[in-house]
């Protein structure tokens, strides 16, 4: 069976909007797929600040914005078909939403009005891909996993470095779990030097790690608990960026400092999965998300690996920079399809779910 569907996500970094076009194919359950067309755009300031500041507005503003961002994807998916001329290509549209409010297992909350997406394009959306597992007493995250498990295999961590740091590891009891905010305050502290984001890492490389900051952070009671455990993205904007700006540290060494707290943290995830010490075996790990363009960052996550007999692959740019919108068409097939796309070995649910609701935009 040959599936055609847009994936959309918005990441809690809020660089943009990432959309793909993919191609699945699906035979016996074994899964093959094909990247047609994929482009990020760029998030206008006025959009940045009002998916800043969505936490803190009144529950009737909560709303419209809500309906208000769900036109804005659909209206930036039919710009997306208009410029990969994909009229009538497209089967189904599959929308991961921003994140605003985190707090399982009581809620989870996206924004972007699935029936705005639907009413913009006409077509089948699927949205609210986390809601059922939070409702079954999981923590509604990780959800790329089963993306990993039936699109790539061959690894044995899967890392993504987005606006924040989460591992899946690829064993018979499949487990994923967040790690720690990652891009989201690192490109909070280069824009206190006027930058959008640290390129390649340079500003880190060029500051010195500071021992007690890097303590201070590494001793955080988050990194305590066992998985499954997810993160909100206030852990990082709210908490750990108020304690390296109240540091007194530059921003060049607080750089290096995050950098180094991030890699730490990657590096115990890893070596506390229980792999063997001394095993002739070289582990593989991929690393996507926006993280994996930051060579010094890169860098010095391959370095400590090493130590725990693991080698760090970064794929071609496409899937480094595109996987979860990828990932996100095919939950949505799934839901489609009325199978299993959230598991529960990695949220920690009572049991796998079928995740997002449906809405209908073509006419009957």
């Amino acid at each position: 069976m040959v599936y055609r569907a847009i994936g959309i996500m918005s990441g809690s970094s809020l660089d943009g909007l990432d959309i793909v076009f993919a191609e699945f194919g699906e035979n016996a359950g074994q899964w093959q797929y094909e990247i047609r067309a994929a482009d990020c755009y760029p998030y206008s300031a006025d959009w940045v600040s009002r998916l800043k500041n969505a936490v803190s507005i009144s529950a009737r503003d909560y709303q419209l914005l809500h309906a208000d961002y769900g036109h804005y994807l659909g209206q930036m998916v039919n710009r997306f078909i208009e410029e990969n001329h994909l009229h009538y290509q497209v089967s189904l549209v599959a929308s991961h939403g921003h994140t605003t409010f985190h707090l399982p297992p009581h809620m989870t909350a996206q924004l972007g009005d699935g029936a705005a997406i639907a009413a913009e394009t006409q077509l089948p959306v699927v949205t609210d891909l986390r809601a059922v597992d939070v409702a079954f007493g999981g923590q509604g995250a990780p959800i790329v996993p089963i993306g990993e498990k039936l699109l790539l295999g061959g690894y044995d961590f899967f890392l993504n470095l987005g606006g924040i740091a989460n591992i899946s590891v690829n064993r018979e009891s499949y487990i994923a779990y967040d790690i720690c905010p990652a891009n989201r305050v690192l490109n909070m502290l280069a824009n206190e030097m006027g930058k959008e984001y640290d390129e390649d890492g340079k500003i880190a490389r060029s500051g010195k790690r500071q021992q007690e900051l890097f303590l201070k952070l590494n001793n955080l009671d988050f990194y305590k608990k066992e998985p499954p455990r997810s993160l909100a993205n206030d852990f990082g904007t709210d908490h750990v960026f108020p304690i390296i700006k109240n540091s007194g540290c530059g921003i060049p060494d607080a750089l290096r400092t995050y950098v180094e707290h991030i890699v730490e943290q990657i590096k115990n995830a890893v070596s506390g999965t229980g792999l063997p010490e001394h095993s002739a075996t070289t582990f593989k790990l991929m690393a996507t998300g926006g993280g994996a363009f930051n060579t010094f960052l890169v860098e010095k996550l391959s370095e400590q690996l090493k130590e725990v007999n693991t080698e760090v692959v970064v794929p071609d740019k496409y899937l480094v920079k595109y996987k979860e919108a990828l990932i996100m068409a095919l939950i949505g097939i799934l839901r489609w399809r009325q199978e299993y796309n959230v598991l529960s070995s990695v949220t920690g649910a009572r049991r796998n779910s079928i995740g997002g609701a449906l809405w209908t935009g073509q006419e009957a």
